[in-house]
């Protein structure tokens, strides 16, 4: 393990944005790739509003925890609740499946997180909360091209 970090804060929408950017100072190490941190924030992000939206059903009084670890140029992010839990994680993890359908959201994210990620796990259980873990591997660094 190169570097780990976690983060722990109220589940309230603002926290969304600071998850996102404390998960990019933690990688910037590794100096990704534009693409890569696009891709790595719309993961945390889809992650962190599911535990605040779903999870604890916007209960400012539940706490997110973001947990991540670096080992070499490989990352791994896991985005814990101890929210209510996903009674069906297959059916969630469905495009378009939501328990909010009077909200205007298109789902809970997870074809998008899976998208993103090398690897995507979601465990849940009723009553005590949900871990989405994900992994990626980010590209090596390109030396820029000198032209003289």
């Amino acid at each position: 393990m190169d570097n780990e970090m976690t983060l722990s804060f109220m589940a309230v929408s603002d926290n969304e944005a600071l998850a996102r950017i404390a998960i990019t100072s933690f990688l910037s190490v590794l100096d990704p790739t534009i693409e890569e941190l696009s891709e790595i924030k719309t993961v945390v992000s889809e992650a962190v509003t599911n535990a605040i939206i779903h999870g604890y059903d916007e209960n400012p009084n539940g706490i997110v925890t973001v947990q991540a670890s670096r080992h070499g140029r490989e990352v791994t992010i896991t985005i814990l609740d101890q929210g209510i839990g996903i009674e069906n994680v297959t059916q969630a993890m469905e495009p378009l499946y939501t328990t909010k359908p009077l909200l205007e959201r298109s789902g809970m994210g997870f074809t998008i997180m899976e998208s993103f990620t090398d690897q995507l796990t979601v465990q849940s259980e009723l009553g005590k909360g949900t871990a989405v873990t994900f992994k990626k591997q980010f590209q090596p660094v390109q030396e820029p091209l000198y032209v003289r």
